[in-house]
């Protein structure tokens, strides 16, 4: 199989004219660099120069070449910015003295920066920076994912010297001085109307800033991945691939999917069988990516729907991942409805959400009393038998912000679902989630939270907002299937395999101890009731280490000295 770069872009800070650069980059401007490596849509890099000021729009995004100018004279990027729909990247460059960066709100374009003796240098992969820190992995990083992936240590990336710069803000470097972060975005209110149209905006202006004149491919399963298919149809042909088991050609998402007939739309089953099953092997290798992707364990599926894809000529591939966590987001709400003293709303709401899930509402109630919006709903797994290593103090997030809870769950879920466009980079497929994108975000954050959240309704603020493009049989649905039963016959058919991940790279990095984690991996083989997070977080975690092993890594080199003048 050919083997594909995989996209990122960075820059280093004024003054560094004759630091390295990565082997095989495509420099935009120089002096100071700023360069994409891999291959990019045409449409997903552009810039715009205006004497000495330059500014580049990396990444999908919706603005026109008129938006991009005004931008490059704004006082203030970040507030022109952030009306763009799409997955993106800003760089300016003002009279070559400061560059200024534009993190996405979302996470979803994350970005990092590292030291270096030429200069800070920053960049969309923690991986290929990660070369220009001695390509250490921080042992304090992965002990934190080991012991919950949804609470990580945030000010940290899983390469040691490599720092993530936190979503939402604006990295700024100059010619003197270290790089400095200030925050530029904050939630804003909207009416129940107004949201619905920003995020209408949001969402169909970030999947045709996608697709626009190239073949498309997308997942066509739930609510959410249907309403991107939608999206995208309405701008050319999609080919929506629909999972399901090989002997059950009926059914499930099979029948939601035939049931749509709109002009674009080609239907592709995709047919599961042994070999797609949890933790397989294949002879597809995982690629090493900025830190373990959730696919990891059903890679022998996803790779293969990948290559399916990009064999049937797609070179953009959609999803509707993001989709439950903007819109089945947990009662975070309790906390401020505590708060406020709205008693009978408060546990009204309650025992609607626990009953739903079959759960007691008390410990709602009691969290709600707490005011901790962060942990309401969410389950606490405690500390993995397995787990070795001391984990470093992450300071979790607290109060009664219901807004503030959602975006901090997905910028997590966003910073993490990146490494899944590296693995599909791998296979030459451009793999998009429009859910994270920040604007996206930004609109259904702005909505009142009795418009996002219902324990009645499933996800009433998609279902409405786009209550003319869902046919009723997809707007009224409640879920979809679930694959607990695939993870535990994956197990039982591949315990070699897995029991050998028991006594890996994380055992002899004292980080577990195999013991308990293959007790553990036995019982669920047998069908016993498992927690699969943290089991699926270390088996991910030890793919990911002999990834990363056999991958050469980044090389940088001194670049061959510009002419004056050069751009």
């Amino acid at each position: 199989m050919q083997k594909h770069t995989a996209r990122w872009y960075g820059g280093r800070a004024p003054g560094s004219r004759a630091a390295p650069l990565p082997a095989g980059a495509r420099v935009l401007w120089h002096d100071p660099a700023l360069w994409v490596c891999g291959d990019w849509q045409r449409e997903h890099i552009r810039t715009v120069e205006l004497g000495s000021a330059r500014i580049a729009v990396l990444g999908p995004c919706s603005a026109t070449v008129h938006d991009i100018a005004r931008a490059l004279a704004a006082p203030d990027l970040a507030a022109i910015v952030r009306t763009w729909a799409g997955s993106h990247t800003v760089v300016r460059l003002t009279e070559r003295v400061r560059v200024e960066v534009v993190a996405d709100t979302g996470a979803a374009s994350p970005l990092y920066t590292v030291s270096t003796p030429d200069g800070p240098v920053w960049g969309s992969s923690s991986l290929a920076l990660s070369s220009l820190a001695g390509g250490r992995v921080d042992l304090g990083w992965l002990a934190a994912f080991l012991r919950d992936r949804h609470s990580p240590a945030a000010d940290r990336s899983a390469w040691t010297g490599v720092a993530p710069v936190p979503a939402g803000h604006l990295l700024t470097l100059g010619t003197e001085g270290g790089p400095s972060v200030t925050r530029w975005w904050s939630p804003r209110r909207r009416t129940p109307l107004d949201a619905s149209e920003a995020l209408r905006h949001a969402l169909g202006e970030g999947v045709r800033a996608r697709v626009a004149g190239v073949s498309v491919s997308s997942d066509l399963a739930g609510m959410d991945s249907t309403t991107v298919t939608l999206l995208a149809a309405q701008h050319g042909t999609v080919t929506g691939m629909t999972a399901h088991p090989r002997d059950i050609a009926s059914g499930g998402d099979l029948r939601y999917a035939r049931a749509l007939s709109v002009p674009g739309l080609k239907h592709f089953p995709f047919p599961l069988d042994a070999r797609h099953l949890p933790f397989t092997a294949t002879d597809v290798l995982l690629p090493a990516t900025d830190e373990p992707a959730p696919s990891t364990a059903v890679w022998a599926m996803f790779s293969d729907q990948l290559v399916t894809a990009a064999a049937a000529g797609s070179v953009c591939h959609l999803t509707g991942d993001g989709g439950d966590n903007l819109f089945l987001s947990t009662p975070a709400h309790l906390a401020s409805l505590a708060r406020s003293g709205n008693w009978v709303r408060m546990l009204g709401d309650a025992r609607d959400w626990a009953r739903l899930r079959r759960k007691s509402p008390r410990p709602l109630i009691a969290a709600a009393l707490r005011g901790n919006a962060y942990r309401i709903g969410r389950a606490n797994f405690g500390r993995p038998p397995w787990l070795a290593a001391p984990v470093p103090r992450v300071v979790a997030p607290s109060g009664t912000d219901p807004d503030m809870a959602l975006v901090t769950e997905l910028r997590t879920v966003a910073r993490s679902a990146h490494s899944e466009h590296q693995l599909a980079d791998a296979l030459g497929l451009a793999l998009h989630n429009p859910y994270f994108d920040g604007a996206v975000l930004d609109a259904v954050v702005s909505a009142p939270v009795e418009q996002r959240y219902s324990a009645r309704r499933y996800k009433p603020m998609l279902a409405d907002t786009f209550a003319d493009l869902l046919p009723d049989a997809h707007r009224t649905r409640a879920a979809k299937g679930l694959m607990v039963g695939d993870f535990h016959l994956g197990l039982r058919t591949n315990r070699a395999r897995v029991l050998s991940l028991a006594d890996g790279h994380l055992a002899a990095l004292g980080l577990i101890r195999p013991e308990p984690l293959r007790a553990t991996v036995h019982a669920a083989a047998l069908g016993a009731e498992t927690v699969w997070p943290p089991l699926l977080s270390a088996l991910a975690a030890e793919m990911w280490l002999e990834a990363v092993k056999c991958s050469p890594g980044t090389e940088w080199a001194r670049p061959v000295q510009a002419p004056a003048g050069a751009q």
